[in-house]
């Protein structure tokens, strides 16, 4: 029969038993777990994905969220108009003829008729690179959010009937706003060239345009063979405005106690 030592060490059956010894397996099961479940659960995608490096992708992001956000809305619409027009009660009737008065000075009704269409674009590239090497500002060669408001200003001063912008029907609430080098229109991106039509008494509508003096430096440097940022204005027999298609819900601020 051997005996160990007083002063040896541990024996091996011991060392094993050591806490740091029973731990590591311990952790590398569960990190093993840790990763099956993850590739389970990621199916192949990125877990994390990274940011958005571009405000391009952002923007195209905003405008398939409220493409899924603007197919909800009319989904609802439609269930509420079924279920009201199938309420036989005389005050949802009055309110009901209320709102039919209502919707075309709102911009809920197509409006058709005579008008005219303006037309902004960019300057040229080879004049935008031009002015580049030379070191220009560069303000003047593209078109700003700015210079699409104030043409619609302008056609509602000269007494517009209905105004679109892309197409889209403007209203009261509509925003216009840039992102990097687009325009965001009711949540959607575009590029130019912006085409900004009215229906409207056409000598009224096309004074209005000349008269406005936000217009004056834009069109100075339209005229000027060195900028020619793009300006057209066009007579249209006809000019078709779309029922407004956008979110009709509003916030508003309120004053604190």
């Amino acid at each position: 029969m051997t005996t160990e030592h007083p002063h040896a060490g541990p024996s091996r059956w011991r060392r094993l038993l050591r806490p740091w010894s029973l731990g590591t397996p311990v952790v590398v099961l569960l990190c093993g777990s840790l990763f099956v479940v993850s590739a389970q659960n990621s199916d192949g995608t990125d877990l994390r994905p990274g940011r958005y490096t571009d405000l391009a992708s952002l923007a195209r992001a905003e405008s398939d969220r409220y493409e899924e956000l603007q197919q909800r809305v009319d989904d609802l619409t439609a269930e509420v108009t079924s279920l009201t027009e199938s309420v036989d009660n005389r005050n949802v009737n009055r309110f009901r003829r209320e709102i039919e008065t209502l919707q075309d000075p709102a911009g809920l009704l197509e409006r058709e008729g005579p008008g005219l269409t303006v037309t902004l674009t960019d300057s040229p590239e080879d004049l935008v690179r031009a002015a580049t090497e030379a070191g220009l500002r560069l303000s003047p060669f593209v078109v700003h959010q700015q210079d699409i408001q104030a043409v619609v200003n302008a056609l509602w001063t000269g007494g517009a009937e209905a105004v679109t912008v892309q197409g889209k029907r403007i209203v009261s609430t509509t925003g216009i706003k840039c992102i990097g080098n687009s325009v965001t229109l009711q949540g959607q991106p575009y590029s130019p060239p912006y085409v900004i039509s009215a229906v409207g008494d056409q000598d009224a509508l096309i004074d209005a345009v000349a008269d406005d003096e936000n217009l004056q430096n834009y069109r100075a440097d339209a005229d000027d063979p060195e900028v020619a940022v793009g300006w057209d204005l066009e007579i249209e027999d006809e000019v078709t405005a779309p029922a407004y298609d956008g979110l009709l819900d509003l916030t508003y601020a309120e004053p604190l106690d």
